[in-house]
């Protein structure tokens, strides 16, 4: 087939692989109260989830088993063009919303006041970058996120170039030469983990490059997974591996935290992603994992604006122990009401019309 005839077969997504759909929820449920935790708590040593930034690493990770295992077959035949449209209409319709609700939070938080902050011209160019996934990192108010309006799509940004250098190089290349590069990106990651004595890097202005490091590694593990087909067979469920994953997040800090956090990247995350694809899911856990993989994506990307709203408040209001853990349950339900509505009124509609417009025009 010419790479430029594209059929409905060729665009078919693949089976899903459900618990690790789930396990994508869980790791998105984690980050949210991360965020919000890391204004209650500071000091990760003293957050209950503390290592709950490692959850990007895990999405990394199944973000590489997953683009191995739905385009290593089929790449050649779509072409690097229609590839890179695939992903555009799979990750951009929410990256627009985060950077939208990102500017509205800005402008009208209700318990900050940013006026005279920044020019008109400046935040127009600040949201433009957002819009178009350019790291920009000059808001210090927001300490410098590559992306002042919507934090986490620094995440979205290394996932791109991933992709980027997926569909040019990785595709082609042999799964022993993966490996090496594998094991090269591992020495990096052991590297940064001692140099920093944590892997909460990439976000921001000071710490840019260490992003490359943690998704090169990540990436290139879960594309291994998938070659060497190292999938275990298992009956832990969905249920037992979402409480082995949420014990990443929930350790406490050790004298030696960098090697803890290293062997969690190197070690502990590939294996679940292994255990999750070859796991068996149970009727009973099928609608969770449906919901949760469903809703993970638009959590992570429209939930932040919410955090610097709480934010304002936190900082600006005094608060008992009781207080916040009602304001962050009642939050975190309502934003992942919120990234359900995202998916059903805009991002699965949007998607569906892209998707219709793209195969008219073949």
């Amino acid at each position: 087939m010419h790479p430029n005839t594209l059929t409905a077969e060729l665009l078919q997504p693949k089976k899903h692989f459900a618990i690790l759909d789930g396990l994508r929820g869980v790791a998105a449920l984690a980050v949210v109260i991360f965020h919000f935790m890391e204004w209650v708590s500071p000091d990760y040593s003293k957050n209950f989830i503390g290592h709950g930034y490692l959850a990007v690493d895990f999405f990394f990770c199944l973000s590489g088993f997953v683009i191995g295992y739905a385009y290593d077959s089929r790449i050649k035949e779509m072409g690097i063009k229609e590839f890179f449209k695939s992903r555009l209409i799979r990750l951009h319709p929410l990256v627009v919303l985060g950077a939208v609700l990102g500017i509205l939070g800005f402008l009208f938080d209700p318990f900050a006041d940013h006026t005279g902050i920044y020019s008109a011209g400046r935040l127009a160019l600040i949201f433009a970058c957002t819009l178009l996934l350019i790291p920009f990192p000059v808001m210090e108010d927001r300490y410098f996120n590559l992306f002042g309006l919507n934090a986490p799509a620094w995440s979205l940004f290394w996932e791109y170039v991933a992709n980027i250098v997926y569909a040019l190089v990785l595709c082609r290349l042999n799964r022993k030469v993966i490996a090496m590069l594998t094991a090269a990106a591992a020495l990096a990651i052991c590297y940064v983990a001692y140099r920093s004595g944590t892997l909460s890097g990439g976000w921001g202005k000071a710490s840019f490059w260490d992003g490359s490091i943690r998704v090169s590694f990540s990436f290139l593990a879960g594309l291994l997974i998938y070659r060497y087909s190292w999938i275990i067979k298992n009956r832990i469920g969905f249920i037992g591996l979402a409480l082995l994953l949420s014990v990443a997040f929930l350790l406490p800090y050790f004298s030696f935290n960098w090697i803890v956090e290293a062997l969690l990247v190197l070690l502990y995350f590939p294996l679940i992603v292994a255990l999750g694809a070859g796991s068996v899911l149970s009727g009973k856990s099928e609608g969770i994992c449906n919901f949760s993989g469903r809703i993970s994506y638009p959590l992570y990307m429209t939930h932040y604006f919410f955090i610097w709203i709480f934010a304002s408040y936190f900082t600006s209001h005094s608060t008992t122990t009781g207080e916040q853990f009602a304001i962050i349950s009642v939050s975190t339900l309502l934003l992942v009401g919120l990234a359900y509505l995202a998916l059903i009124a805009y991002d699965a509609p949007i998607r569906k019309y892209l998707t219709k417009r793209r195969m008219a025009k073949k």
